[in-house]
């Protein structure tokens, strides 16, 4: 009998790394999950590299029809292709030339080119610029684009009859922003500043693959870490080390 292919994804705590765990659930997938520790470097290591030569996770391993493996790498292109291979009926996705499958690929690239590279600095400048005071445009140029961002996808889910981005269904477009909104007072901004989009996260989280997949591959609470300083401050600071250690490396020539 000849050998299941299997998913391999590689992730960490990460709301990229959470898209791709929540899109797998929602489409009840196989897959083997591997914890990349970023704290010990592993994802600039040679055997990683050589999966996603950008050094970044999540990344995925899969296997095409014909028998030839694939490595897959940056969060929205993972999504694609999962739908795209295993979405058959549709389920989180829309069939490919309809309206509603363009729409999907604006808010997806939305997340991808806006939420997450705005979201992710104001991250940096609010938790890991302290010991090296940043300047204050800093924080408040990519803290109010952030702002600005989920404004407009306030205004957007307002206005949606069925309350979420696209058509009548949770898509990976909703997936893919969801995953960053839960993480949104981490970057500094309150959630109910956005009516809109706190019911829509409300019922993200009622799904159990976005419960399943916001734990993978660990369990992290950051609203109840933050509760207690010492541990909060520890927790930054061991990710403080390997996002320094990383600016280092790339400073070099």
């Amino acid at each position: 009998m000849a050998e299941e292919k299997k998913i391999i994804f590689y992730t960490a705590f990460s709301p990229n790394g959470h898209k791709i765990a929540i899109t797998l659930e929602e489409l009840g997938l196989s897959y083997e999950m591997v914890h990349v520790n970023l704290p010990a470097i592993q994802h600039k290591e040679p055997w990683f590299l050589k999966i996603n030569p950008n050094g970044r996770i999540p990344a995925l391993i899969d296997t095409l029809e014909d028998g030839t493996p694939i490595n897959l790498f940056e969060s929205g292109s993972i999504q694609q292709y999962l739908v795209d291979r295993y979405d058959t009926d549709h389920k989180i996705s829309y069939p490919r030339g309809t309206k509603e499958y363009y729409q999907t690929n604006n808010w997806l690239f939305f997340q991808n080119a806006g939420v997450g590279p705005m979201q992710g600095q104001a991250n940096h400048f609010i938790r890991y610029c302290l010991s090296s005071e940043p300047e204050q445009y800093s924080k408040d140029r990519y803290v109010n684009e952030t702002r600005r961002l989920y404004r407009t996808l306030d205004k957007h889910l307002e206005e949606s009859k069925s309350k979420y981005l696209v058509g009548d269904k949770c898509t990976i477009a909703d997936i893919a922003i969801s995953s960053w909104a839960k993480l949104l007072a981490f970057a500094g901004v309150d959630i109910s500043e956005f009516p809109y989009v706190g019911g829509w996260q409300a019922r993200m989280a009622e799904r159990p693959a976005v419960q399943k997949g916001v734990n993978t591959p660990k369990k992290v609470d950051l609203d109840k870490l933050e509760k207690d300083p010492v541990a909060f401050n520890t927790y930054l600071k061991t990710n403080e080390a390997w996002i320094k250690h990383g600016m280092e490396a790339d400073r070099k020539k």
